[in-house]
């Protein structure tokens, strides 16, 4: 009961950045190594999907054009 009527005086922004700094307290960041493995295929992969993404756009477009301009 102590709690409450002691958050009743800590304004809303006042307890919401309390909340931010305990949460950032508990957060574990990762090491040089970790972070630079992440990186890298999180760049690969995104390489990976474009091209994967342009293949199929050029595809795609091959065979519109050809449907579109094939005549009956």
């Amino acid at each position: 009961m102590g709690d409450s009527a002691k958050s009743e005086k800590i304004s809303k922004p006042a307890r919401f950045w309390e909340g931010v700094k305990a949460e950032f307290k508990k957060i574990t960041w990762p090491d040089k190594d970790a972070l630079l493995k992440q990186s890298v295929a999180v760049v690969i992969i995104s390489v990976v999907v474009g091209a994967l993404i342009a293949i199929l756009d050029f595809g795609l477009q091959y065979g519109v054009d050809f449907i579109t301009t094939f005549t009956f």
